[in-house]
């Protein structure tokens, strides 16, 4: 069943029970939590501060729609890129004491630029394989994000999905980033038709101008077409969260996050 939903980690100003309280308080039902919420890799609790944040966002009225993984498979050592795959599959044990069975991926970051481009895809396509082979145990699905510079195309998601070769792969459809990218709005709009059938999670973004140029806005005034991804997600039967990203410069209060909300009631329902 969809919900109206909305990230916290650009919230400025509030801890994680303050977001709660004040994001409910604007009517949002559900929220996409960072692994770092639920989870102290250095003190690993088996799970127990995964279901306080559940219970917590519970007394609030809202259910955790995803929790970002963190993950970096794009790694020059062969031993990190190992390490990777295991923390992943505790991330896959942990996240779904908070009710949700979505973690939102990356794919690799290539920090300190150690890794030639051309070996970024045949890694992620290794890391995503391995993690495959135990998604169905864990009972949990893979919304690989679009954002940054290597997973910033939706025909390169396609390729991803097809290879891999699991339902339990698919997309966090980021309605902005392709358009940070530098990608057209045309070219964007192909996106959201091919990648909508494998969307499980979505960051509701809007703004306009590419990289540097590029400036936040709340939904509905930016240069994103909006109404397109709504038609291609209805089209391809999505039920999902509809999550509010907002990076524009009301964000203080969560003004802008009230703007995001009141959009999305009116075109999403």
């Amino acid at each position: 069943m969809s919900t109206i939903g909305v990230i916290h980690y650009n919230w400025p100003g509030y801890d994680l029970e303050g977001f709660a309280r004040r994001a409910s308080d604007i009517g949002y039902k559900s929220c996409e939590l960072q692994i770092g919420d639920i989870w102290d890799e250095a003190d690993d609790d088996g799970g127990r501060q995964a279901e306080v944040m559940r219970e917590m966002f519970a007394g609030y009225g809202m259910t955790i729609s995803a929790v970002t993984a963190g993950n970096d498979f794009i790694q020059a050592n062969r031993g990190d890129f190992d390490a990777q795959i295991a923390r992943y599959r505790r991330v896959c044990e942990i996240i779904p004491r908070t009710g949700t069975d979505i973690i939102r991926s990356d794919g690799g970051w290539n920090r300190g630029d150690k890794v030639p481009q051309d070996q970024w895809d045949g890694m992620m396509l290794e890391g995503f394989q391995r993690c495959a082979e135990f998604l169905e145990r864990l009972n949990v699905r893979v919304a690989l994000d679009n954002h940054g510079v290597s997973t910033n195309d939706g025909d390169w998601q396609l390729s991803l999905i097809e290879r891999v070769g699991s339902g339990r792969v698919g997309v966090n459809l980021d309605t902005m980033n392709y358009r940070w990218f530098g990608h057209s709005l045309e070219k964007i709009d192909h996106f959201y038709e091919i990648i909508a059938p494998h969307t499980f999670h979505t960051h509701m973004k809007d703004g306009t101008g590419s990289r540097s140029e590029y400036k936040g806005a709340a939904l509905g005034e930016g240069e994103i077409h909006l109404e397109k991804v709504l038609e291609c997600l209805r089209q391809a039967g999505y039920d999902g969260a509809f999550t509010a990203e907002y990076e524009g410069p009301e964000a203080e209060g969560g003004v802008g996050y009230e703007k995001c909300y009141h959009w999305l009631t009116e075109h999403v329902g």
